[in-house]
């Protein structure tokens, strides 16, 4: 790109900035727009459902990613904010928002995903989810009353949220569909151990049990916007919980929204941006679109170390693949890098760190050790002769040893071996 070539990013999250200060790592001098739907500059999203929710104040964690004197002056990034965007032209290379249309060179698109929400909560209040700053901020205010609170979904998100709330002191029963929480993640397995920690912190866990009805509180007013509070709910096996808030943990969808009809080929299943290796958007033929590219929670690329496509909602990712697209855009088509990874996240749950490196489609599940005396748990995931995954609970020491010996292809004998030593 030439020196008033401009990179439009869409998308004010970690692969968003990412991207930004990889550009300006690699020598763009062009003019750089970041463009965000949300009000906020850039923040940082796992504090969010962790540390946030416990804090006493906003004052307490610090969310923000770069300071908007960083973003100006340093980086000499535009940064919109409160800006949405409506649609791309990919042929005349134009990205329509509701601040007006913005000329691209090259586009990266990191817009990240949106939580699935009940549809009751327009119905009522106290019915919430969480995925932004401000979501944060309304989940924390909801449970700082030691308030009866109903999580539904043993996910990552709402079991973080559920160990927030026990720290505040609040009764909490998680709603599970699943036999197990995480089993799509971790295993069923694996899934009963996180069971195990839930039930050991006093969190009520519902398994194979769905919502099917939300009620008011008796004899409640409705409020300035016509909404209930929430009062209790029923589930599928009959029984009903008395609920002041009811956290809705059931995912996200990538926001893609804006690119049908432009060109972009979208998963069939959840809508996010099919790329090819280099993380280029591609059409519906598969071929590369010049131009446009794509990072973070709405990018499915084909990841050579798995053989397979994958999409990953993890920070490590994000910040990752924000960056690599940003300098293939930037690069000669000769010089442009595939991305590949061992997928890497973490969670915290009751004080105890959850760890998981690579993919958990496997043959056999071998937990070497389950609390240990370091009091922790390690799970081994073979497929064929190779290592492909690692669980560890409370064993922070080893995560990233195993990451090595996963992203090395290690034959799963290697990894007992290291396990039995370790």
């Amino acid at each position: 790109m030439g020196r008033d070539q401009t990179l439009v990013v869409v998308g004010a999250g970690l692969a968003g900035i990412r991207a930004c200060e990889s550009a300006r790592r690699a020598s763009h001098e062009g003019p750089i727009v970041l463009v965000g739907d949300e009000p906020h500059l850039p923040y940082d999203r796992p504090p969010l459902s962790k540390a946030m929710l416990v804090a006493p104040d906003d004052a307490q964690v610090d969310v923000q990613l770069r300071p908007a004197s960083v973003l100006e002056d340093e980086l000499g990034v535009r940064v919109l904010t409160s800006t949405t965007a409506l649609a791309l032209d990919t042929e005349r290379r134009n990205l329509h928002t509701t601040g007006g249309d913005l000329g691209y060179d090259e586009l990266i698109i990191a817009s990240g995903a949106t939580a699935r929400r009940l549809p009751e909560d327009r119905k009522y209040s106290g019915i919430l989810a969480l995925r932004t700053l401000d979501d944060a901020r309304r989940v924390r205010k909801a449970l700082s009353n030691r308030a009866r609170v109903v999580v539904i979904g043993a996910g990552f998100i709402g079991s973080e949220i559920a160990s927030a709330a026990r720290k505040l002191g609040a009764a909490v029963t998680i709603v599970e569909s699943a036999p197990a929480p995480l089993i799509r993640s971790l295993g069923t397995q694996i899934g009963a151990l996180c069971a195990d920690l839930h039930r050991d912190h006093g969190t009520d866990l519902r398994l194979d049990t769905t919502i099917t009805a939300i009620h008011p509180r008796d004899d409640a007013e409705p409020d300035a916007d016509g909404r209930y509070p929430v009062g209790a709910v029923e589930l599928s096996d009959g029984t009903t919980l008395h609920a002041d808030v009811v956290v809705a943990g059931i995912g996200a969808s990538p926001s893609t929204a804006w690119l049908k009809n432009s060109g972009v080929q979208l998963h069939h299943r959840d809508g996010g941006v099919m790329c090819d290796e280099h993380l280029a958007a591609v059409d519906e033929t598969g071929a590369a679109i010049a131009h446009v590219w794509a990072a973070g929670d709405v990018a499915h690329w084909p990841n050579p170390l798995f053989d397979r496509t994958m999409r990953l909602e993890h920070w490590t990712s994000a910040a990752d693949q924000g960056a690599l697209a940003a300098r293939n855009a930037l690069a000669a088509p000769e010089d442009r890098r595939p991305y590949s990874t061992v997928p890497y996240f973490w969670s915290d749950w009751y004080e105890t760190r959850i760890q998981f490196v690579g993919v958990p489609q496997a043959e056999e599940v071998l937990v070497q050790h389950r609390r240990d005396e370091r009091g922790g748990t390690v799970a081994l995931y073979r497929a064929g002769q190779r290592l492909i995954g690692v669980l560890t609970i409370g064993r922070p020491d080893l995560i990233m040893k195993y990451r090595r010996l996963v992203a090395g292809s290690a034959t799963f004998q290697e990894g007992v071996d290291f396990g039995a030593a370790s």
